[in-house]
């Protein structure tokens, strides 16, 4: 039988080796915005703000989005605004699956609460160091509409994350 102060001694070591490793360093810049009531309306723009003074090492840039079982489509389409420190701007229509064939929403979580990490740069390199805004709002209609959702249901959060390539 093992005396119970060793018992500590080996809980303790095992806590701290797992918070040594769990620690993730590659997030260099992760933020999330509420939306109201979970229904995201179109005209409501969810803005990040972010510094950036490495200009040499690429970075992966990610979109988040936390849905809920309300969410009624499999994908979903948003409009991306990325301002330089130089009030240069890039802009993008983006377009993301958010369910498999079956319905089945991909994102990670539990119950009807799911996480989605997408893909907005890959190693991208930032030209300028200085003041960047992230900028992104919801472009879903329905089939053969015209106008957008005013509201688009389900959606929990969004989210922006910097992290650096290994």
């Amino acid at each position: 039988m093992i005396p119970i102060r060793n018992h500590k001694s080996i809980f303790v070591a095992l806590f701290f080796a797992v918070s040594f490793f769990s620690c993730d360093d590659t997030i260099e810049f992760i933020q999330f915005e509420p939306i109201e009531n979970a229904a995201w309306d179109t005209s409501k723009k969810v803005t990040f703000d972010f510094s950036i003074q490495d200009t040499i090492s690429p970075k992966n840039l990610f979109i988040h989005v936390r849905n809920t079982g309300d969410y009624p489509f499999s994908n979903m389409y948003v409009i991306t605004t990325l301002t330089f420190p130089d009030e240069t701007k890039v802009i993008d229509t983006l377009h993301y699956e958010m369910a498999d064939a079956t319905g089945k929403f991909l994102g990670k979580g539990i119950a009807d609460s799911k996480e989605s990490k997408l893909f907005y740069k890959e190693q991208k390199i930032f030209p300028k160091a200085g003041n960047y805004r992230f900028q992104i709002r919801q472009a879903m209609r329905q089939n053969g509409e015209v106008q957008p959702l005013q509201k688009l249901n389900g959606i929990q959060d969004i989210g922006f994350s910097i992290e650096k390539v290994n």
